[in-house]
């Protein structure tokens, strides 16, 4: 009796081990059904400064959408670092200069591309115009990043965005590596330091509505390209130079990471993410000492992690489980 009770009590053992292998079995299968819906994988932003000068990017995420792990922080020329976005995020980023700390305040400044924040840090404040902006929304339809860089608000510093690894959709290397400030409109020019820093956009030196599309000229039909919008255009053909120019400045990719070079070369950037060394020593500036934000990885073609690796990683643990 006490053997054939002992029996019972080791088939009711096998049936716990077979149910408990059977909730891993189902609650893996879920997980890997998740991570394989379009916006699933979250995208890595490698910035890159080929500047002979020291940027400080700015990040705004949109309304509704996570605030990535940094908003803003130091790049010193040569220097890289990647900031990973959550899942299906949207917003927009830039580069500041001249910036600087005050040393009996403490607020943080910059002469371009500010964001009045007074901090390193944006935390969810956007550029001050004039800046060139690039813009985002990640595994929107079909599954797809649409992105762009603008110079709607003006623009104060070339920029060249790269994507690595993508899946579908046309994939564009798009930006602005062009120097504006030299040969901008005297009317539109900014001063700072002694020389032209930035070029404002003609809504915003002149408030005008012909220029801001805004009012009577708020549609497509009504708001056409201005001489100052055609100045931008013919020197950045694939930026956005006023706000209807959509046909020919945005630009689709899937799955993709994407490199961000501030001043990139004429020849474009072609280096990705992996040509330059892991850098997160801390960079003294004035007053303030701060850690740039280290690389993440990313799938071995330099777009997002894979989902073959997540597939095996699940029936791994998944035999483990049911030999044990």
């Amino acid at each position: 009796m006490y053997q054939r009770g002992g029996g019972g009590g080791q088939h009711h053992g096998n049936g716990s081990g077979n149910c408990l292998i059977v909730f891993f079995f189902f609650f893996f299968s879920l997980f890997l059904f998740l991570i394989s819906l379009p916006g699933s994988e979250s995208a890595t932003f490698t910035f890159v400064n080929d500047c002979g000068y020291t940027v400080w990017p700015g990040i705004l995420s949109n309304a509704g959408t996570p605030q990535p792990s940094t908003t803003g922080f130091i790049l010193l020329p040569g220097q890289s670092a990647a900031v990973s976005v959550p899942p299906s995020w949207s917003g927009r980023m830039w580069g500041r200069t001249s910036c600087m700390q005050n040393a009996t305040t403490g607020l943080f400044s910059c002469l371009t591309g500010d964001c009045g924040a007074s901090t390193v840090e944006c935390s969810g404040a956007g550029a001050i115009p004039p800046a060139t902006l690039v813009e985002f929304t990640l595994n929107g339809a079909d599954g797809l990043d649409f992105y762009d860089v603008s110079l709607v608000d003006g623009y104060n510093l070339p920029l060249l965005v790269v994507p690595r690894g993508g899946t579908s959709g046309n994939c564009s290397v798009t930006g602005c590596a062009a120097d504006l400030n030299a040969s901008c409109p005297k009317e539109l020019q900014v001063e700072g330091n002694g020389k032209h820093v930035a070029c404002k956009s003609a809504c915003d030196a002149f408030r005008d509505a012909q220029y801001c599309c805004s009012g009577s000229f708020s549609t497509p039909s009504s708001c056409k390209p201005s001489k100052y919008s055609e100045f931008f255009k013919s020197a950045c053909p694939k930026a956005y130079s006023y706000a209807y120019d959509d046909g020919t400045s945005t630009f689709t990719c899937s799955s993709a990471n994407y490199v961000i070079t501030f001043c990139p070369s004429p020849s474009g950037s072609t280096r990705v993410a992996g040509d330059y060394p892991a850098e997160a020593a801390a960079v003294t500036w004035p007053g303030n000492a701060y850690t740039m934000p280290q690389a993440s990885g990313a799938g071995s073609d330099g777009g997002r992690p894979p989902v073959a690796a997540y597939v095996a990683a699940a029936v791994v643990l998944a035999v483990g489980i049911g030999a044990a």
